[in-house]
């Protein structure tokens, strides 16, 4: 990143916690294309394809803790 970039997350991480998430907020909608349907529908139908996974019994839920520790690596599993 450049200098002024730079320079501008410094002063942007100066402002009261309510303007840098209105910032953030901004910075975000201009990354966002015009036309995003496309997204839109592809994770509509990647949502679509889980939740049928899920609904036939193909994937087996596990909880968050379980998850999470898998993640971590900490299940005597790898991460990978």
């Amino acid at each position: 990143m450049s200098q002024e970039p730079l320079n501008l997350l410094d002063a942007a991480l100066q402002l009261p916690m309510a303007e840098r998430g209105q910032l953030a907020a901004r910075l975000i909608e201009s990354l966002e294309g015009e036309d995003d349907s496309q997204v839109e529908e592809a994770w509509s139908n990647e949502l679509r394809r889980r939740l049928e996974e899920i609904d036939s019994g193909r994937v087996e839920m596990i909880p968050w803790s379980v998850a999470r520790l898998q993640i971590r690596g900490q299940d005597g599993t790898s991460a990978d």
